[in-house]
């Protein structure tokens, strides 16, 4: 049994915070200068030059490359052979959040009550998803998720006659209605299967994929192309200024589900698809 003191975890966390919100992934910047190529329309051209030119910014001063600096969420997958030691886990990711947004100069953007909407001025409590795993090691998964997307995020109970034209339908629908709010070029997260608050968590894994990394199902694999081409005819384009270039990548993952069920969620990302990952 292998041990480990939860203070490795919290100031891993704290790390996290401030890299994921000062360096743009180089798998996005490499699909933002991709874009940059094939889109057609000028001002959609500008609007991928600024979103380029604002990662450099944030990576050379480190400083946030956008000022909502999001609702942290972690995502922990727990060797069943580890033992952690020291205090309390969540106590210790949600004191890593608190240190990381402080020392970072991140805006804390977390209210106490849904209504009340009085600020934590912590960036605490975080959202943790915990999943126990063969092996002695702790991945930790950080992705600060901004609101102007998190608020196009949808879930709906299809029938499962809708099919595979149902969901690529939904899907579409559902970002053309967005239109610019989640700040295109976004990446459209998919989750079908499992249950209503299954498939929620499924949509937001997806956004945790490497951007453009295809489904390990061909099937599945080809239904990101179809709706990525389909989103990308809509013409929103960049920042919604019009262009090809709305989405960078389409992600999606599935889960058995009932018979008499299928559940499919939508949880977009901004351009600025957040996520670090470490490994104790």
């Amino acid at each position: 049994m292998r041990e480990l003191d939860v203070t490795v975890v919290t100031d891993a966390i704290a790390e996290m915070c401030k890299e994921s919100n000062y360096f743009l992934g180089q798998d996005v910047v490499d699909a933002l200068k991709n874009a940059l190529e094939k889109e057609v329309s000028p001002a959609g051209k500008e609007v991928l030059r600024q979103l380029l030119e604002n990662a450099r910014i944030a990576r050379e001063e480190e400083v946030p490359m956008c000022q909502d600096t999001g609702f942290a969420v972690v995502f922990l997958e727990i060797g069943q052979d580890l033992h952690l030691s020291g205090g309390d886990l969540t106590e210790a990711v949600n004191e890593g959040v608190r240190r990381g947004y402080t020392e970072g100069y991140l805006r804390k953007s977390i209210v106490k009550d849904p209504l009340d909407r009085v600020n934590t001025k912590d960036n605490t409590p975080v959202v943790i998803h915990t999943e126990i795993v063969p092996g002695d090691k702790l991945k930790i998964v950080l992705a600060p998720k901004g609101g102007g997307s998190e608020n196009m995020s949808i879930v709906r109970m299809l029938k499962p006659a809708d099919g595979y034209q149902g969901i690529v339908d939904f899907v579409v629908d559902h970002v053309e209605k967005a239109g610019p709010n989640p700040c295109p070029p976004i990446v459209v997260g998919v989750g079908i299967g499992g249950t209503f608050e299954k498939v929620a968590l499924l949509a937001k894994k997806a956004l945790l994929r490497r951007l453009g990394q295809p489904n390990a199902n061909p099937y599945y694999a080809k239904m990101e192309e179809a709706i990525l081409s389909r989103i990308n005819e809509l013409g929103i384009g960049p920042q919604g200024f019009g262009g090809r270039m709305t989405a960078l990548a389409v992600h999606i993952e599935t889960y058995p589900t009932h018979i008499a069920s299928l559940p499919v969620a939508v949880n977009i990302n901004c351009h600025a698809s957040r996520h670090v990952e470490r490994i104790l």
